[in-house]
């Protein structure tokens, strides 16, 4: 029987609207919470207005997971709709609690609806990263589901992918970490005093600074030559994700494709979920770089 695959995400993986509806990708919003608000990421706000709400914001606002009757009901109108295969990538497990609400939906779906384990295959595919990092490899899982690709060689090729993607991460102020607690009051007046600005790998599920350089116009350099130095291949696809300022993305991918020779590579912006913690300027590249285990 041909495979009917339907392919799912979180909204912190930041596609774009155009590229959901092209490739006909169900995503679900995160809940987010700004001084008390309940909003939904990408239902209540566009990403653009997003970063007006953050900087009228009081307090760092909180994320919470994806409601496991959201994942139900996907579940669910999936196999009524004639599905056969579910393929839901989500953001790193360890980081959030959208993973396991999904792995939990699962679970009361095959005990409640008798049949439903036989005619709807979910997998659950936990991305170990962030932003579109695992939203342009879910694009690419949709665009093999409409050419015709079996579940099987999808799931085999995004465990590949994230197996080695890698980002490199630079962020233009350290008010967000210190707002977040991930760094002191203190330890951020200095670094803002003497115009610190830290970048940051995010690998294997993993976040470390590796860097920490003087001045916003060193931040772009310094997440290049990142990239030089541990993307495996220079010829494979890559992309770079900025905040507010679109131009902090162009400048960086005609950067790179000055440096490799290559054609320039896409530009995306980035959403809520990252811009809460890196602050609404922010500045990233996406490569893969060695295979890890």
């Amino acid at each position: 029987m041909m495979q009917k695959i339907k392919i799912v995400t979180d909204s912190a993986s930041d596609i774009p609207q155009e590229d959901l509806e092209a490739l006909g990708i169900e995503m679900l919003s995160i809940p987010i919470a700004v001084d008390g608000k309940g909003y939904f990421e990408r239902k209540s706000f566009s990403i653009e207005e997003f970063y007006d709400i953050l900087d009228g914001a009081s307090e760092i606002p909180v994320t919470s997971r994806i409601p496991e009757q959201d994942y139900f009901a996907c579940y669910r109108g999936a196999m009524e709709k004639g599905y056969t295969h579910l393929i839901n990538v989500t953001i790193n497990a360890g980081g959030s609690g959208v993973n396991a609400a999904a792995h939990m939906a699962r679970d009361r779906f095959y005990a409640d609806i008798p049949g439903a384990r036989k005619k709807l295959e979910i997998h659950i595919v936990d991305s170990g990263t962030y932003s579109l990092a695992y939203g342009w490899p879910t694009m690419q899982a949709a665009k093999m589901a409409k050419s015709g690709t079996e579940a099987e060689e999808i799931l085999l090729w995004l465990e590949d992918y994230f197996s080695t993607v890698e980002v490199y991460l630079g962020c233009y102020t350290l008010e967000y970490a210190r707002k977040s607690g991930r760094i002191s009051a203190a330890a951020a007046f200095v670094g803002d005093v003497l115009g610190l600005r830290p970048v940051i790998s995010m690998i294997g599920g993993g976040t470390k600074v590796i860097d920490k350089v003087r001045g916003g116009k060193n931040v772009a350099p310094r997440i290049l030559q990142a990239y030089l130095d541990n993307c495996t291949d220079l010829q494979a696809p890559m992309l770079v994700v900025y905040g507010r300022e679109p131009q902090y993305g162009r400048q960086l991918a005609e950067a790179i494709q000055s440096k490799v020779g290559l054609p320039t590579p896409p530009v995306y912006q980035a959403g809520a979920c990252i811009a809460i913690n890196a602050g609404p300027q922010l500045l990233a590249v996406v490569c893969r770089g060695k295979k890890r285990n």
